[in-house]
């Protein structure tokens, strides 16, 4: 398989995005998984096409608005920047899409 394209999305496209970025490096690093990481604002991620998508639980309702590709993989986090949270949701969505 190809490397996963995973984008991180919040408001503007700069800080909790990014932060969330970092942390979910980490928990990729750990699992084995090579992916091609970016980060965006909610408006830009729309319009683009990763096999993930990570973000707040607050743009939930947002998110559910747009007419994302229905195979992007949709997480959503309380606390962005926790690597257990990060873990334990992104590891079945790993799994799903073959990267582990």
């Amino acid at each position: 398989m190809n490397k996963l394209n995973i984008l991180f999305v919040c408001g503007a496209g700069l800080g909790s995005s990014f932060a969330a970025q970092i942390s979910a490096e980490d928990v990729l690093n750990k699992l084995g998984v090579q992916a091609k990481l970016d980060h965006c604002d909610i408006s830009s991620a729309v319009s683009m096409r990763p096999d993930v998508i990570i973000t707040a639980e607050n743009f939930r309702s947002q998110f559910e608005k747009f007419p994302l590709d229905p195979s992007t993989a949709m997480v959503y986090l309380k606390n962005i920047v926790s690597k257990s949270e990060i873990e334990e949701k992104l590891t079945p969505v790993l799994l799903n899409k073959g990267a582990i």
